[in-house]
């Protein structure tokens, strides 16, 4: 079987616990799994660390990244840009590791673009009422900010259907779970194993012409 790792983007709706949900999985299975870094241009969030939930860039450097081709998507999301640095995921996915970005839809649809085998997941609340609800239970944010994002949300609904897997984000473990086993599964997807059949069948063959 193909031993290296797949590309996963996991996109969902600003309070629909995507990020809850991904530090959960990398707890669960540490072995299996690399978060991808995204580079943002916001201002980090009381307890967010550089590096660790996000690189903190300036605008400058950010744009020279787009300009150097060191990003394999890029999008500007609430006046800020947020971007998925190349070089730290193809050296996971060549190490055996699943890769996965937590980014917005549009860099979400670009990634697609450029490498077609990436497996897209969309993480929802059971309501759009809980997501209201998450997303003043927060209160990092001013409600403004919130009208915003559920305005903002009205729009991404409109490509739900782009992705592979719709993941109903009610109880924590078992979206975990979940998760986990849709991607297991896709490591067995016969496209992604065509280096493995190419094998067998020249086995086959080989021992065919041995009798």
């Amino acid at each position: 079987m193909d031993k290296k790792g797949i590309l996963i983007v996991v996109s969902g709706f600003s309070g629909s616990g995507k990020g809850t949900l991904m530090k959960a999985l990398m707890k669960k299975y540490p072995e299996n799994y690399a978060l991808s870094i995204s580079a943002t241009t916001r201002q980090p969030r009381e307890g967010e660390t550089d590096g660790k939930e996000y690189f903190f860039i300036s605008k400058e450097e950010f744009e020279k990244m787009i300009a150097n081709s060191e990003l394999i998507e890029y999008a500007k999301y609430v006046e800020n840009y947020y971007g998925t640095p190349r070089d730290y995921v193809e050296r996971q996915l060549e190490s055996g590791k699943d890769v996965i970005l937590e980014i917005e839809i549009q860099g979400a649809l670009k990634v697609k673009k450029a490498f077609p085998d990436t497996l897209l997941l969309f993480i929802t609340p059971p309501t759009a009422q809980e997501l209201r609800s998450r997303l003043v239970g927060r209160g990092t944010e001013t409600l403004d900010v919130i009208e915003s994002r559920m305005d903002r949300a009205c729009e991404e609904a409109e490509g739900m259907d782009q992705y592979d897997y719709l993941i109903v984000n009610d109880d924590l473990d078992t979206c975990v779970e979940e998760v986990h086993q849709i991607i297991r599964g896709e490591h067995h997807r016969s496209t992604r194993n065509t280096g493995f059949m190419e094998k067998i069948k020249e086995d086959l063959n080989s021992l065919k012409g041995e009798k």
